[in-house]
């Protein structure tokens, strides 16, 4: 990571290609990619002369499971130059420091995207047409408050699934009922949705088989980690290499910080505690299976 603010850039595209993205996932999913990169590529050179890079995730998923692709990008604050120093966007008087306009990356973006969709499916021209007609959302966050919250925001935020546990508040032969927050007012609901529903909107946001959902470019890309090593050396922050094992967190202790849910607790009166009282090493059996097979085996 560099020392320099990092901005959260999030694209996004209207619902009326949503039928494209169900018949050709991998398909579509890669030319939103593409074109995101494109995107943020082009105003990186046009406006600072400089090689840009960006971390993508791509998400799909909208509070109540519907289709909403969209891509979450880590971008930082400047880039690479000809002389391969760093390069950072313009700071406002106020000491503010500025990305690129949204709006003019919403109507680059959309002309990218557009372009590839007329390309790779002619027989859906009305759809696409639809599709530009509407407004292409593109919005910058506030700047990460430094390098260590954009790495537990990749570590906690990019590797969710559609819904998570903790927000499923009950499952029985009606359906199944969970807790969704509704972002027009900010307001938490709850939705119950029978068996056939909750699956069909839970399979739109399975992704074809080694389908790569987090993406590097530019500078951060694995093919520019020699250049990107000679810039954290000439700002004072070369790496150092440590051969100390680092040790994460229980996955339970995370579950309780940061999803609010105990993996301990019982799920139906709230109160009760599971206790471990053994634990069984891969390989081996519960000890009564181990003396009965060593029993058999002696006679």
């Amino acid at each position: 990571m560099l020392p320099v603010p990092y901005f959260h850039v999030v694209f996004t595209v209207p619902d009326k290609l949503n039928p494209l993205f169900i018949a050709d996932t991998a398909g579509m999913y890669s030319l939103l990619f593409r074109s995101v990169w494109e995107t943020m590529n082009q105003f990186f050179i046009t406006r600072l002369s400089a090689e840009g890079g960006m971390i993508a995730v791509l998400h799909t998923w909208g509070q109540n499971l519907s289709l909403h692709p969209h891509i979450h990008c880590i971008v930082p604050s400047g880039g690479i130059d000809w002389k391969g120093q760093w390069k950072s966007v313009s700071v406002s008087e106020n000491g503010k420091v500025f990305l690129f306009p949204v709006k003019a990356l919403s109507r680059v973006f959309r002309g990218k995207l557009s372009s590839r969709l007329h390309q790779a499916y002619p027989l859906h021209i009305d759809r696409i047409k639809a599709a530009w007609e509407k407004d292409w959302v593109v919005y910058t966050k506030e700047p990460f408050a430094g390098p260590e919250s954009v790495v537990e925001y990749l570590g906690r935020y990019t590797h969710k699934i559609a819904i998570s546990n903790h927000r499923l508040l009950n499952i029985d032969d009606q359906g199944v009922t969970f807790r969704w927050r509704d972002y027009r007012d900010n307001h938490q609901k709850i939705m119950t949705l029978d068996g056939i529903e909750f699956l069909r909107r839970f399979s739109q946001h399975i992704m074809p088989r080694r389908f790569v959902r987090i993406r590097y470019y530019g500078m951060l890309s694995s093919t520019r980690k020699a250049s990107f090593r000679d810039l954290q050396i000439s700002m004072g922050i070369a790496p150092s290499v440590s051969n100390k094992k680092k040790t994460g967190k229980p996955w339970k202790e995370i579950c309780r910080q940061h999803l609010h849910y105990d993996p301990d607790q019982c799920p139906k009166c709230q109160t009760g505690k599971m206790v471990m009282i053994e634990r069984f090493l891969p390989g081996r059996g519960p000890p009564a299976v181990q003396n009965r097979s060593h029993q058999s085996i002696s006679k």
